[in-house]
C-alpha cells in the first residue's frame, strides 16, 4: 500500500522493490493492491486518485475538464489523495487529517515524493533527524513541535489539507485550502452521515472484513454501522480482546450487548495469555516509517492480527483507534468561551469539569482567561523558553499543550534540540490562523493520531491485513471540527455527540456508557516480566544519539517494575522510539530502474 512519484526530469521509472509503473511516463509508482485510477486530461496530463476513495469513475473523469476544486481531497468518503500532472510539475492534493500523510524530498534536481518517508530517505540514503526523535519521545503531546520533521533527514511531510506544487529546480509551493470553520448547527448529523459512509465504503470494498468489538462507543459503532452496511447473507466477525480466564466484567457486558443488538454479528472472544503481554519482545516490530503507537502491544497486536488472518482469512479490519482524539474537546475550550463572551456556559463548564476532576474552579477560570491572551506562536515560544531555563512549563489543565516535566534520564543536549524545534515552529507562520483555540489544539492532535495510525496499518500490513480507522477520514474529522462553539457539547460529557448521532444504532444502556475499562494492570505485569530485556535496550540507539542517559533510564524502569506510582508515558516512548531504530539497521528499501541495474541512494 506504498505510492509516489517523481517530478518531471528526476528518477523516471526509478521505483522501489514490487511496485509497478503508473501511466505511460513512469513517474508515478505503487506498491500493493488498492486501485489507483487514472485519467487523462484534454490537454495531455493525467489526474490520479491513490487511496481509499468513495468517488465514482464518472466523478473523477469529470475533474479532468476542469480545474481541481479546493475540497478534491475530502469531498468524497475515504482517506486518498489526488495527483495531478500537467506539464513539467507536479501537483498534490493532501487531505486534512494526515489520514493518509505524504512525504517529499530533493532528489536528481527534482522532487520525489511518496505515502512513506521510509521508502524516500533509503532512496537518498537519509539518516534519522535527532530532533524528530528528541521530539518523540520528550515531547509527544506537543504535535505542533513537530512542524514538518520526519524521522528522516531530508524528507517532510507535506503540510495536511494543502494544494502542494512540485517542480523541478524550484522550492515547494502550497497553499492551505481546507480550514475548519464553523457552520451551523449540531454535529452529530454530519459525523452521523461521514462516519456511516465511511464504514459502507470499506464494507464495499471487503464484504468480508472483521472489526474490533471492546465494548466501547467508538468500536461499538463502527461495528454496528458495518453489520447493518453488509450485504444479505453475511456475517461480521467482530472480535473482543480479553485476560484469558476473564470472561466477564464491564468492557465484555458492552461488547456482548452490542453483538445482541444485530442479527448479522458472529462475536468472538481471544483470550490474551503470557505471550501477548505489553513490553514482550519489542524489538521485533517490523519496519515503519516511525515509531508506532502498538509497539509495546506488538505481541497483542500481532496475536489478533494472525488469529483473525488464519480463522477467517481477514484481509481488512476495522478499529475504532482515533475516536477519542476526534470526540473529545480540549479544557482551552473553557477560554473560547470566554473570548466568545458565553461567560454563564464557562461558569457552568469550568463548575462541571472542576467536579470531574475534584479540583477547584475558580483556578479554571483564571487559567482560562490568561490563556485567551495567548496565541500559538506564544505558547511555543514560552514552551521553548521553559525548557532552556528548566523551568516548569505546566499550567493548569487549561493551557495550548500539557507538557509534563521531562524526565531526569534526557540529557542536556536533548533538551537543548526540543527548545529549538519550538523556537522554530514559533517563527513560522501558522497556516491555519484566526481559529478557536480548542479547534487549533484539535487539528493538530488529530493529525498526529492519523499520521501514527498510517504507521499502525504499516504494521498491520506486515501481518496481510489492511488496518481501517474511519474515525480520522478526512469527512469524519471535518464533520466534528467545524462545530460552532454554541453547538459543542459540554466539556465535562463523555462522547455526547456520537451518542447522539447513533442513537438508534446503540443499546441504550452503551449509549449512555461514561468510562471506559483499561489494561494499566497488563502493563505492569509485562514490564516485570520483560524488565531485563528493556534494560539492555537502554544502552542503544537513543543513547548514541544523545538523548537519554542510560544509567538514568535503566533505574526509571526498575522503578516502575517495583511498582512505584507513576506515568509510564515517557518510558513507554522512549521504549518505542529505541525498538524504532533497531529496526534501520536490517530494512533498506532497494530501488531500481527496470533493465538499467540496481541503485541505491
Amino acid at each position: 500500500m506504498i505510492f509516489g512519484g517523481f517530478t518531471r526530469g528526476s528518477g523516471s521509472g526509478l521505483r522501489p522493490p514490487g511496485a509497478a509503473c503508473l501511466g505511460p511516463d513512469g513517474l508515478l509508482w505503487q506498491n500493493g493492491t488498492f486501485g489507483a485510477r487514472s485519467f487523462g486530461t484534454p490537454a495531455g496530463g493525467r489526474v490520479t486518485v491513490l487511496g481509499c476513495c468513495s468517488a465514482t469513475d464518472a466523478e473523477l473523469r469529470s475533474l479532468t475538464h476542469r480545474p481541481l476544486p479546493k475540497d478534491v481531497a475530502w469531498r468524497w468518503s475515504g482517506a486518498y489523495t489526488v495527483v495531478e500532472q500537467r506539464g513539467r510539475h507536479t501537483v498534490v492534493h493532501t487531505d486534512p487529517a494526515g489520514a493518509l500523510p505524504l512525504y517529499a524530498t530533493r532528489y536528481e534536481g527534482g522532487w520525489a515524493w511518496s505515502n512513506s518517508a521510509r521508502v524516500l530517505a533509503d532512496l537518498i540514503g537519509a539518516g534519522v533527524d535527532a530532533v524528530r526523535v528528541a521530539v518523540a519521545v520528550l515531547l509527544p503531546h506537543v504535535p505542533a513541535a513537530v512542524g514538518t520533521r520526519t524521522f528522516f533527514a531530508g524528507v517532510q511531510q507535506l503540510p495536511p489539507g494543502a494544494r502542494i506544487k512540485l517542480a523541478a529546480g524550484r522550492d515547494l509551493r502550497g497553499a492551505t485550502v481546507w480550514c475548519p470553520d464553523p457552520v451551523p448547527g449540531p454535529a452529530h448529523q454530519r459525523l452521523r452521515s461521514a462516519l456511516k459512509d465511511a464504514v459502507r465504503l470499506r464494507v464495499a470494498g471487503d464484504p468480508d472484513l472483521t472489526c474490533d468489538l471492546s465494548g466501547g462507543l467508538d468500536s461499538s459503532s463502527l461495528a454496528l454501522l458495518a453489520a447493518t452496511a453488509l450485504p444479505e447473507g453475511r456475517t461480521l466477525n467482530a472480535v473482543t480482546v480479553h485476560p484469558a480466564g476473564q470472561t466477564s466484567g464491564a468492557d465484555l457486558t458492552y461488547a456482548r450487548l452490542a453483538a445482541a443488538h444485530h442479527p448479522h454479528f458472529a462475536h468472538h472472544l481471544l483470550p490474551l495469555g503470557p505471550e501477548h503481554l505489553p513490553y514482550t519482545d519489542i524489538t521485533a516490530v517490523p519496519a515503519t516509517d516511525e515509531p508506532v503507537p502498538s509497539t509495546l502491544t506488538r505481541a497483542r497486536l500481532e496475536g489478533q492480527l494472525r488469529w483473525m488472518h488464519d480463522r477467517f482469512g481477514s484481509r481488512t479490519h476495522l478499529t475504532g483507534d482515533g475516536g477519542d482524539s476526534v470526540l473529545f474537546l480540549p479544557a482551552a475550550h473553557l477560554a473560547d468561551l470566554l473570548s466568545h463572551r458565553l461567560y454563564r456556559r464557562a461558569a457552568a463548564e469550568a463548575t462541571g469539569w472542576a467536579r470531574l476532576r475534584h479540583s477547584p474552579v475558580l483556578p479554571l477560570l483564571r487559567d482560562a482567561r490568561a490563556l485567551t491572551r495567548i496565541n500559538r506562536a506564544q505558547a511555543l515560544t514560552d514552551l521553548a523558553t521553559a525548557l532552556e531555563d528548566g523551568a516548569s512549563t505546566a499550567r493548569g489543565d487549561v493551557r495550548w499543550f500539557p507538557a509534563p516535566p521531562l524526565p531526569h534520564w534526557a540529557t542536556a543536549d536533548a533538551v537543548r534540540l526540543l527548545s529549538r524545534a519550538a523556537h522554530q515552529v514559533a517563527a513560522e507562520a501558522d497556516a491555519l490562523p484566526g481559529l478557536d483555540i480548542a479547534v487549533r489544539i484539535l487539528v493538530d492532535e488529530v493529525r498526529e493520531v492519523a499520521r501514527t495510525a498510517a504507521a499502525d496499518a504499516q504494521l498491520a500490513a506486515a501481518s496481510g491485513i489492511e488496518l481501517h480507522n474511519p474515525f480520522v477520514d478526512p469527512r469524519v474529522v471535518d464533520a466534528v471540527l467545524r462545530t460552532d462553539v454554541r453547538a459543542r457539547p459540554p466539556l465535562h460529557a463523555y462522547k455526547p455527540v456520537l451518542a447522539h448521532a447513533m442513537a438508534d444504532v446503540l443499546p441504550e444502556t452503551l449509549a449512555s456508557r461514561m468510562t471506559k475499562g483499561s489494561f494499566n494492570a497488563d502493563h505492569y505485569t509485562g514490564l516485570r516480566a520483560n524488565l531485563p530485556e528493556l534494560q539492555h535496550l537502554a544502552d542503544g540507539r537513543l543513547a548514541a544519539l544523545g538523548l537519554i542517559d542510560p544509567a538514568g533510564l535503566r533505574a526509571h524502569l526498575a522503578q516502575a517494575a517495583a511498582g512505584i506510582p507513576m506515568s509510564l508515558a515517557p518510558l513507554e516512548q522512549a521504549l518505542a522510539a529505541e525498538a524504532w531504530l533497531r529496526t534501520l539497521d536490517h530494512t533498506a528499501t532497494t530501488w531500481s530502474r527496470p533493465h538499467n541495474g540496481a541503485r541505491r541512494g
